[in-house]
Formats: structure tokens, C-alpha cells, sequence
């Protein structure tokens, strides 16, 4: 509880210290009275303000009681009153909020759907990668990161990394490359075994729906191998060859499927086979597969053999569409007078 009485002693004290003999006398006695006198007040004040401070503020007491003295004592006057300002601003301003002031709040449902993003954007990861000045660690961290991208964008990046210097990163890039490329060799390894299951090769006629079905399956799953450019040379190739036996397979039974026309083209094209490849791109546009999807294949198609104009019209005509961000820059270019 707070003594007034302390205080007011203190005070006294303190203008005593101040009148006294100090400033009628210039003696070592008078400098002594006044030095007394004034680490007398010190005590005091220290004493008057201790209830002022917040008890979690006061522990532990002791070392507490000899700062305050000795703030008091080593700056007379000032130390005084800044010593009583501070206790006053600590008792009134600096209340802490006790715990039934916070409100509770129901936590938020947690969303299993939600996608979790890497700390490394893909714009400018291939650079940070690739440079050699910058610590390891941040780079592996990078290079783990690349395990919440899709395959197609994260497994070119993976490969940059096979020719570093590093061995750790050389080692962890081979290894996230082996298991992407090692969950699509099961699943195809698993679809096989289904289709022996049915006691019938893998290219006899397609006959029921959960045939063609397993069947386009493989397809999909021997383009993602391609597509995410998994495999090299000769494996290339071949995905690439049996991904276009099982579309044939399917597109025996099911003609009018238009994706897969579009899959049977851009597979011939891969195996440099361009007039087979766009009379599949014609038949994926004729049944209805959107412009935006079949076009620019067709314009690369008018490119590599040298027919340019007709390249640029295929191109104009990918103009009105504005859902082609990533074309975006090839469409201006191709449309510059």
C-alpha cells in the first residue's frame, strides 16, 4: 500500500539536501552532510514507489530496490524526478490486459483442398538455381520447393541442376527426378498387369468401355512421361510410340473423340511425322475441340516446313482470343506490319 508519508519525507529530505549547509558551506563536512542526506531521500523514495510498480514488474525485489537508489543518487535532482515520472507512467500507462479482456474466436475450418504454396516463385527460380554464388542451402531449400509445381514445370529445372558443381544438389535433383519419374512407371506397370488380368494382349481389339478405358489410361499416363520430360532419347521415343499405340487403340472404338485426335497428333508431331499430325489436328477441329487448342499446333506445323505465310494466318487468327497470356507475345510478334 502506498505510504504518503515516504514520500514526503523524501521530498523534505531532498530539499533539505538542496538548502543546507551545501550552499552555505564549501567544506568536505557540508559535501559529506549533503551526500547523506541525499542517499537517505534515495531510500525513501524507492520505498514510497515500489507499491507504484506492477507486481509482475517488482521481481526480483532487491536488485530492484539498489537500480532505483542508485538512479536516484547518481543524478541528483533529475534522477529524482525521472525515477518518480517513470514509476507514475508504469502504474497508469503501462497496465497490462488482463486475459478475460481478449475475446475468443472460433478457428477457421481447415480447408484439406487448399494448395500449399513454396516459399520460390517460379519467375527467376531456373536463374537462382543455376547460381553458383548462392548458398547451398537456400538453393536445396529452392530446389524442395519444387516438389508443390507441376512435373512439366519443375522437371527442366531439376535437369539444369544435374551439371552443378554441388554433389548435394547434383544428388538431390537426380533423386526427386527418379521419384516422379518412378510413380508414373508404376501406375503404367499397374495398368498393365490389369489389362493381362483380362487374359488378352495390350493391342487386341477394344471391345468393352473398362478396356478402353485402362487403355486411355496408359495413353495419358506414357504422355506424362513426355510431357514432363522425364525420359531422354530412346525412352523418349518410346513413350512416345506407345502412347500413340493405345490412342489408336481407343480411337478404333471411340472416332469422334476429339482430345484424342488432338493427343495422336501432337504425338506424330513429336515423331516428325507432320502430314499424319495435322490431318489429327483437322479431325480434333472438326469435332469441336476449341481453336485455342488445336491451332498453334498447327501453326508450328506451317513453321517447320517453311510455309510462313501460312504460319502467320494461323497465327492472326489466334488474335481476338485473350485467354493466351503465354502466346500473348508470339500473337504480337506474328501480327507486327
Amino acid at each position: 500500500m502506498l505510504n504518503p508519508k515516504l514520500g514526503l519525507s523524501a521530498l523534505l529530505l531532498e530539499v533539505g539536501a538542496w538548502s543546507g549547509p551545501l550552499l552555505q558551506q564549501h567544506s568536505d563536512e557540508a559535501l559529506a552532510a549533503y551526500l547523506l542526506l541525499h542517499a537517505v531521500a534515495s531510500v525513501l523514495l524507492t520505498l514510497f514507489l515500489l507499491p507504484l510498480l506492477p507486481r509482475e514488474r517488482a521481481q526480483p525485489r532487491a536488485p530492484l530496490i539498489v537500480l532505483i537508489v542508485a538512479c536516484c543518487y547518481a543524478v541528483p535532482l533529475a534522477g529524482f524526478l525521472g525515477v518518480l515520472a517513470a514509476a507514475l507512467s508504469l502504474h497508469y500507462l503501462g497496465r497490462t490486459r488482463s486475459a478475460d479482456e481478449y475475446e475468443s474466436v472460433q478457428l477457421p475450418e481447415f480447408d484439406l483442398h487448399q494448395r500449399r504454396q513454396g516459399n520460390f516463385r517460379h519467375a527467376g527460380l531456373r536463374s537462382f538455381l543455376g547460381n553458383s554464388e548462392a548458398p547451398i542451402q537456400a538453393r536445396m531449400r529452392a530446389m524442395v520447393a519444387l516438389q508443390y509445381v507441376s512435373g512439366r514445370t519443375a522437371s527442366p529445372l531439376l535437369r539444369s541442376v544435374l551439371s552443378d558443381p554441388s554433389e548435394d544438389l547434383r544428388l538431390l535433383a537426380y533423386g526427386m527426378l527418379d521419384s516422379l519419374e518412378k510413380r508414373i512407371n508404376q501406375a503404367i506397370d499397374q495398368e498393365l498387369s490389369a489389362l493381362q488380368a483380362d487374359g488378352s494382349a495390350s493391342d487386341a481389339p477394344v471391345d468393352d468401355a473398362a478396356r478402353q478405358e485402362s487403355l486411355r489410361r496408359l495413353s495419358d499416363l506414357y504422355w506424362e512421361l513426355v510431357y514432363q520430360e522425364l525420359v531422354q532419347g530412346d525412352l523418349r521415343e518410346h513413350a512416345i510410340r506407345e502412347s500413340l499405340r493405345h490412342c489408336e487403340a481407343v480411337l478404333q472404338a471411340q472416332p469422334e473423340n476429339a482430345p484424342l485426335h488432338m493427343r495422336r497428333g501432337r504425338l506424330l508431331h513429336a515423331l516428325r511425322r507432320p502430314q499424319e499430325a495435322q490431318e489429327s489436328y483437322e479431325a480434333a477441329s472438326r469435332l469441336g475441340l476449341p481453336a485455342t487448342r488445336v491451332l498453334p499446333y498447327q501453326a508450328q506445323l506451317c513453321f517447320e516446313r517453311g510455309d510462313y505465310a501460312q504460319a502467320r494466318a494461323l497465327v492472326h487468327a489466334l488474335g481476338p482470343w485473350d485467354a493466351l497470356p503465354r502466346l500473348r507475345p508470339v500473337i504480337e510478334y506474328w501480327n507486327a506490319p
